[in-house]
């Protein structure tokens, strides 16, 4: 049996959709599984025990006109495939129509209203409310396939050799780890930097033994640098400067993550690991840290969520500027704390 699976952005989702794989492959032992999966995300699952092989999409590659000749050759070796089954997860426009082109025995997708994606499934699974969480709604192409749903499965397996190099090269095993996500996509999901500072400022005079790595992207080193200055000692800025193997290695060995609504949080939820989420524009319920909902902090103010990307009210961005470290570290020392 033959299965494709397209989830190809943003990280997040993808972290949020792999439960469908390890089921799948658990119910289907003897399937190939293949992933059509955006060509820079591509090493997130590079080597996964899982998959026969990953399908790298050259989204901005293919933008111009000049590669399409690439994109048709893609086309034609997924049909060359002869997939059993083909499960859209992105349920936009462009998956559906790339999975409808795969030409497989029988296609399900996620029964969307956006861009008219179910047009092409030949099952569209609806979202059972507004507020069903992205995990469970991924997981529910599942049943109609026959595939039970439960958790007895690794969601990111271990990779030991990268674990091995980071303890090597920043010698914190014996330390208390802290990560801080400082940045989002959207620039109203970030709790501002300053906030940040004084959290560490907080939590490295209560725990003095505690070391903070800094995650994130080129863009992020900024706000990275506003962060370490508070305790230069205590910081490690990483951002730009992890692989996605790296960044998920790095949270597996954390005792606690601080972070913004963006995809390193769906790591640590993946793995189990205490966080603080840090929501404002956004519905935790519908993707928020699974299974950690309680650990998310947000204001309850009348304009959130507003599900926006740019903030349209007088005061911008106040969900998230009038969360208070204090508030912040509250939590943080309850989870860094073990109980009686």
């Amino acid at each position: 049996m033959k299965i494709l699976l397209l989830k190809p952005s943003s990280l997040g989702d993808v972290i949020q959709a792999l439960p469908v794989l390890r089921l799948l492959k658990l119910h289907f032992r003897d399937a190939e599984i293949f992933w059509w999966i955006d060509s820079a995300l591509a090493p997130l699952l590079e080597g996964d025990p899982d998959l026969a092989g990953i399908v790298r999409f050259e989204r901005k590659r293919w933008a111009k006109p000049w590669h399409w000749p690439e994109m048709f050759h893609s086309i034609l070796g997924l049909r060359a495939e002869h997939f059993d089954l083909v499960i859209d997860l992105q349920c936009l426009l462009r998956s559906a129509a790339f999975a409808w082109l795969a030409n497989g025995e029988k296609l399900i997708g996620l029964d969307e209203t956006r861009e008219g994606a179910r047009g092409f499934y030949d099952l569209a699974v609806p979202r059972k409310t507004f507020h069903t969480h992205a995990v469970d709604w991924y997981l529910s192409v599942l049943p109609p396939l026959g595939v039970p749903v439960h958790w007895n499965f690794q969601w990111l397996p271990e990779r030991p050799e990268i674990a091995a190099e980071l303890n090597s090269k920043f010698k914190i095993q014996n330390s208390k780890l802290i990560l801080l996500q400082p940045g989002a996509r959207w620039k109203n999901k970030r709790w501002p930097a300053q906030h940040f500072a004084e959290l560490v400022r907080a939590l490295a005079e209560k725990f003095p033994d505690t070391r903070f790595a800094i995650l994130g992207g080129k863009d992020d080193q900024p706000l990275g640098e506003i962060i370490s200055q508070v305790a230069p000692e205590h910081c490690l800025n990483l951002c730009g400067a992890t692989s996605l193997p790296e960044m998920i290695e790095w949270v597996r060995l954390c005792d606690l993550m601080v972070t913004n609504d963006t995809g390193p949080m769906h790591v640590a939820a993946a793995l189990g690991k205490p966080l603080v989420a840090l929501f404002g524009p956004t519905e935790p319920r519908r993707t928020g840290p699974y299974g950690q909902l309680e650990n998310v902090l947000r204001l309850d103010l009348p304009c959130s969520p507003c599900l926006k990307s740019v903030c349209t009210i007088g005061e911008t961005d106040k969900c998230l500027r009038a969360l208070s470290p204090a508030l912040v570290f509250d939590r943080a020392q309850k989870l860094l704390t073990p109980r009686a």
